[in-house]
């Protein structure tokens, strides 16, 4: 006779098991966002079907993946026909096996992208049914961008991965799992470096979330994910891969800018209008942090005091060398409510954007599905949400870019950084009831 091994449920739990899914059931923002899936997972189909594809990116992709797979080491040696490989390592991984799976083909690439939309879409969904910040409404929002449909299966460009990994390292923080977190973040920078705008914030939040020595050895991850993938280029020609996959002074050309169109040439490609938007970006960045992020305890500077504080901070170096004891010590850390963190990284990011030298049309996806959230976040009417939305669409779909399109973009993104800062100052920690009350969604 077999013996039965498997371990009896209790009753409560049964119970309470089927509580949660009848009351998840019962979510009409559940409901309503598998709707809005399978509607635009047949949006998806037809527009694969009968719209045709750009020719942008995805040759030049596959040329300098087949460089790669040919045994190719040095950076400045795999070009395509848009010019010379800009990315990180894990680009090329991961392109290697969308050629492995799709033969280099664009029909295969376009329904391998559209299934990535899909996917990514359902992870935004996920977090904002997480945070309840956005009515059930208004994630149909996230659907109705032309932009945002052409990037992922009209363009195939490696926004679109770079994006869905960082969506997913963010559910990964939700969760509280923050090495997980750090590790697909740093596959999300290994494939394009602009998930970097979300650094600042992060690192604030681990800060919070964790003791130093748990900062350390989340880092510590992150860092080793991007040793890892860059060993065949380090070892082999080190110069020419970090100077061009990690390339932070990249000028971009002017007629291609989104967002700064209306500034002149001349101005636009200078070392000092890039040095001014950097000051900008990080004295927004430190006012966002001193006076909204860590209000509560009193403003930035106090709030790194006491993490960074000379006795605290030998105790928890000195607790990093033993690996469990980094991991226990974590209990004693409060846990961060959801919409803090969501919040504090999709401002971040925007800060980012809005201070970024340019914006080229797939830089769309750095931020659009954090659109709706952002604007509800705003003391603004609904309508005043709406209409920037529509607004921001506008200018992001005026092709080519105009000093209008441009001027006018830039406007609303200010609007809805001063309704951000306008917003009150949230509290980041879940209290003991509320923790209880979440772990049994």
């Amino acid at each position: 006779m077999a013996v039965k091994s498997a371990r009896r449920v209790k009753p409560s739990q049964q119970r309470s098991s089927k509580a949660s899914n009848i009351k998840l059931l019962k979510n009409p923002k559940v409901a309503f966002a598998f709707a809005l899936l399978l509607c635009d997972a047949v949006l998806v189909a037809l527009i694969i079907a009968y719209i045709p594809y750009t020719k942008i990116d995805w040759d030049a992709y596959m040329s300098q993946v087949s460089g790669f797979l040919d045994g190719e080491r040095d950076y400045s040696n795999l070009k395509g026909d848009t010019g010379p490989l800009v990315y990180p390592a894990g680009f090329l991984y991961f392109y290697s096996a969308f050629q492995y799976v799709t033969g280099g083909e664009v029909y295969p690439a376009q329904i391998l992208f559209g299934v990535l939309y899909i996917i990514n879409l359902g992870i935004i969904l996920f977090i904002y049914g997480k945070t309840d910040v956005v009515p059930w409404w208004a994630m149909s929002l996230l659907c109705l961008s032309k932009r945002m449909h052409s990037i992922f299966v009209l363009r195939l460009f490696n926004d679109c991965l770079a994006m869905m990994l960082l969506h997913a390292s963010l559910v990964s923080l939700l969760h509280q799992r923050w090495h997980l977190g750090l590790i697909i973040f740093s596959g999300a920078v290994s494939v394009k470096m602009n998930v970097l705008l979300y650094a600042p914030p992060l690192l604030l939040l681990m800060l919070r979330a964790m003791n130093i020595g748990g900062v350390i050895s989340a880092l510590s991850g992150a860092a080793l994910v991007q040793i890892l993938l860059g060993i065949p280029f380090i070892l082999s020609y080190p110069f020419a891969y970090i100077s061009r996959a990690f390339n932070l002074g990249r000028v971009f050309i002017h007629f291609w800018s989104v967002n700064f169109k209306f500034v002149p040439e001349p101005i636009f490609v200078s070392k000092a209008f890039a040095i001014s938007l950097l000051i900008a970006h990080l004295g927004l960045l430190t006012a966002f942090a001193h006076y909204r992020w860590c209000m509560h305890e009193g403003g930035l500077f106090k709030f790194l005091y006491s993490r960074l504080d000379p006795i605290k901070l030998k105790l928890a170096l000195t607790s990093s060398f033993s690996l469990k004891k980094s991991y226990n010590s974590h209990s004693s850390i409060k846990v961060l409510r959801k919409e803090y963190i969501v919040t504090t990284m999709f401002v971040g990011n925007f800060i980012g954007i809005l201070c970024a030298r340019s914006l080229h049309y797939q830089f769309y996806s750095w931020y659009f599905h954090s659109l709706p959230y952002l604007l509800w976040k705003t003391p603004f009417p609904t309508l005043l949400r709406v209409m920037l939305f529509i607004g921001v669409e506008f200018c992001w779909n005026v092709y080519p870019s105009s000093l209008y399109s441009s001027a006018l973009l830039l406007c609303l993104h200010l609007v809805i950084l001063v309704g951000l800062w306008s917003a009150p100052p949230e509290y980041p920690y879940v209290d003991n009831k509320a923790l209880t009350e979440d772990k049994d969604k």
